[in-house]
């Protein structure tokens, strides 16, 4: 598979407060860059219940369209009125070309189309000459046909003592592929190509994010994979790698750094971590009036502070 540069900034679309990347290229680009995997919620609209094969859009957390608009590579889109201004403000001659380009992918899928489906019936039909041919062939291997060969004998007669006769010649089959002038009407799968490239002016606010962001955006920024953790009771499920090759190492709850927790949360958390091999994170972003001085092993660019906590004896 080829890849395809993206340019950046690239958009990020909102849509009810929800951030979803519609473009492959770009959520390929995202996964491999930034290390951000989303969750794909794209689903057939003959099968909206199942939710085992899905597909595009990819959705992104709030913390992870942030991050990337704060280091620049994306910015966010109104989707609606994105759209909504793309298609009123095409001219006629772009309108033209648009159409255009919408036909010829219906020729290309109805020409597309046409092919295989030549294709499968030559194939049908060299699977049933080849049946046919088995068959006469173990008939003939067991008796001859008396018939035919008195057939014969009698037509080399004929043909001693009188000129065969002329047999009306055949009208030659074209083999050429006849092309087909209908067209598949096609339903546009994407629009990005309708939209302007540039950043939209004014900007959109920045997402809004929960108090574990600190600790989110210092993780994604030494490398690490950061997916949602529902499944294991926490804000976050930590990976040194792409999931697709490694186990979660953590399991990270990011706090505001005066916000209280219960004693009991924190063992909890501890012993589901060690239970399932992980280890319980739990860290946030001292605040100017308590900045602490951390020693060399906790001290970070950022300010983050993190801990991590297992349980004994298990």
């Amino acid at each position: 598979m080829a890849n395809t540069k993206v340019q950046e900034p690239f958009p990020i679309s909102c849509v009810s407060h929800r951030y979803l990347l519609f473009d492959i290229d770009t959520i390929t680009h995202v996964r491999r860059e930034y290390n951000m995997c989303g969750v794909l919620a794209g689903t057939l609209p003959t099968h909206p219940q199942q939710n085992v094969f899905l597909g595009i859009p990819c959705e992104i957390l709030p913390e992870e369209a942030r991050l990337l608009v704060e280091k620049g590579v994306a910015y966010i889109v109104d989707d609606v009125v994105a759209h909504k201004q793309a298609v009123s403000g095409l001219n006629i001659a772009e309108r033209v070309a648009y159409q255009k380009a919408l036909e010829k992918q219906g020729v290309d899928a109805s020409k597309a189309f046409q092919r295989e489906a030549n294709e499968r019936k030559v194939k049908a039909l060299e699977r049933e000459a080849e049946k046919k041919q088995r068959k006469r062939m173990e008939k003939g291997s067991e008796q001859l046909d008396v018939s035919a060969l008195s057939f014969d004998a009698h037509h080399d007669t004929n043909e001693l003592f009188f000129e065969p006769s002329p047999r009306p010649s055949s009208p030659a089959y074209s083999t050429t592929s006849v092309v087909t002038k209908e067209r598949f009407f096609v339903t546009p799968m994407t629009s990005h190509h309708l939209l302007s490239p540039n950043a939209p002016s004014p900007s959109l606010p920045l997402p809004e994010v929960p108090p574990s962001y600190p600790l989110f955006a210092h993780l994604a920024t030494q490398g690490y994979f950061v997916t949602p953790g529902l499944r294991f009771g926490c804000q976050y499920t930590v990976y040194p790698g792409d999931p697709l090759r490694y186990h979660s190492h953590f399991l990270a709850n990011g706090f505001s750094w005066e916000e209280e927790f219960d004693v009991n949360d924190l063992i909890g958390g501890g012993r589901l971590g060690t239970g399932v091999k992980k280890a319980l994170m739990i860290g946030g972003k001292p605040t100017t009036e308590h900045n602490a001085k951390p020693s060399d092993s906790e001290r970070a660019e950022d300010g983050v502070r993190a801990f991590c906590i297992e349980w004994a004896g298990m």
